[in-house]
């Protein structure tokens, strides 16, 4: 294996973190104190990171976007988690790859501004009564002459206040599970949407998460992203990447960031006239967090690797969610515990990291959710997409 990083790669990921550390970070406590990111502040962000050529890096060069591979997405967003979520947000946009989807005059209206940051889209899928479980969803697109009446709700839309068109999941056939559902594209702006309240969280502050209602909304064929009946394979196709890279890589980064703070204060915070790096149950914590990283970091990038190949790494993304969600949720705890009352104190980033890092074993899936993906592949003969050459073990 070579993990050797090639030269413009390297540079890449070095820019991209000097634009983190010097245009994003000092923004973390306005976003803390306000819980809002000023309008001005974040299109001044937005335009900085397109003029680097940082937005929209993960969608082709073809339609304007950077055109990154996934291992170049994956060091990407290593850098990305070293500020909170909305930072990288609106500096580095949320384009889902479901856009590409998008089709004759869809590619004018929805892909190519999303791609520009002209437009955001966010994802409305889960509902009250169907959050893990994607096939079972109630909204319903009831064909209507050439187009569809849409009736229903969703609710925790990440990002759904600042986003001005959604990908809405809705059930359109008689057909089970995932057969009968498709994707359509809504404007918000649209007869009969209808933006509820936005959900209080306890972490992930300057975000909005909302609950959208659709009375009667009328759609016409440009609305029908991809083929009938094809949304959940569509859907979450886009959600494993997001799983990959905007959870599992960037919770990596997050935990780098914690276990370098913590390096730095055990070598130099004194108790008992020496550093308490000095002390076994200290370096423990530490030790225990290196290794978590590094094995969270190399499966993501196994991951990331097996999609360039063009392999299918279903099982193996689950096992990314669930490794590097978890890994930085003991990472945080013990950056608490080293710091000790500082660490509580929000005076320092641990004590947001600590509350927002807490959703990512639930959100786009919960751990418990992605263990029995895990082991169903493994029953089913999946192990070809978990083990090394996309060799089962029984081969």
């Amino acid at each position: 294996m070579n993990f050797a990083i090639p030269e413009d790669t390297r540079l890449l990921i070095s820019s991209i973190r000097r634009f983190v550390e010097e245009e994003l970070c000092p923004l973390e406590e306005q976003v803390e104190a306000k819980g809002n990111l000023a309008p001005d502040t974040a299109r001044e962000i937005l335009l900085k990171s397109r003029a680097l050529g940082f937005y929209a890096m993960n969608m082709p060069e073809d339609v304007g976007g950077g055109g990154l591979t996934a291992v170049e997405m994956c060091l990407a967003a290593l850098e990305m988690g070293r500020t909170s979520d909305i930072l990288v947000r609106r500096a580095f946009g949320t384009v889902y790859e479901l856009l590409l989807e998008c089709r004759g005059t869809q590619r004018e209206e929805w892909l190519l501004p999303a791609v520009r940051g002209e437009r955001t889209c966010a994802i409305a899928m889960t509902e009250p009564g169907a959050g893990s479980d994607a096939a079972g969803i109630t909204t319903t697109a009831k064909a209507d002459g050439d187009g569809w009446i849409l009736n229903g709700g969703k609710h925790f839309v990440s990002d759904g206040a600042f986003s001005d068109f959604f990908a809405v999941t809705a059930r359109t056939g008689p057909e089970a599970a995932a057969r009968g559902i498709s994707v359509f594209l809504v404007d918000k702006a649209m007869p009969g949407v209808t933006v509820g309240r936005n959900q209080p969280m306890m972490g992930l502050r300057g975000g909005s998460h909302v609950e959208l209602a659709f009375d009667d909304v009328r759609l016409g064929r440009k609305h029908l992203l991809g083929e009938p009946g094809r949304g959940l394979r569509i859907i979450l196709g886009t959600i494993g990447r997001v799983r990959l890279f905007d959870i599992g890589a960037r919770a990596v980064g997050t935990a780098t960031l914690l276990l370098e703070m913590m390096t730095r204060h055990a070598k130099n915070r004194r108790q008992f006239g020496v550093p308490i790096g000095d002390f076994q149950m200290v370096q423990s914590q530490l030790a225990d967090s290196a290794i978590d990283i590094a094995s969270a970091r190399l499966l993501c990038l196994e991951a990331a690797w097996d999609i360039d190949q063009g392999l299918d790494p279903r099982e193996k993304v689950s096992m990314v969610k669930v490794c590097s969600a978890e890994a930085l949720g003991r990472v945080a705890d013990r950056a608490v515990q080293v710091f000790g009352g500082l660490g509580y104190c929000k005076d320092l980033p641990i004590e947001r990291i600590y509350r927002d890092c807490r959703v990512m074993r639930i959100y786009d899936g919960t751990s418990e959710i992605h263990r029995v993906v895990v082991a169903r592949g493994l029953l089913k003969g999946g192990a070809a997409r978990v083990v090394p050459n996309g060799k089962s073990v029984a081969d």
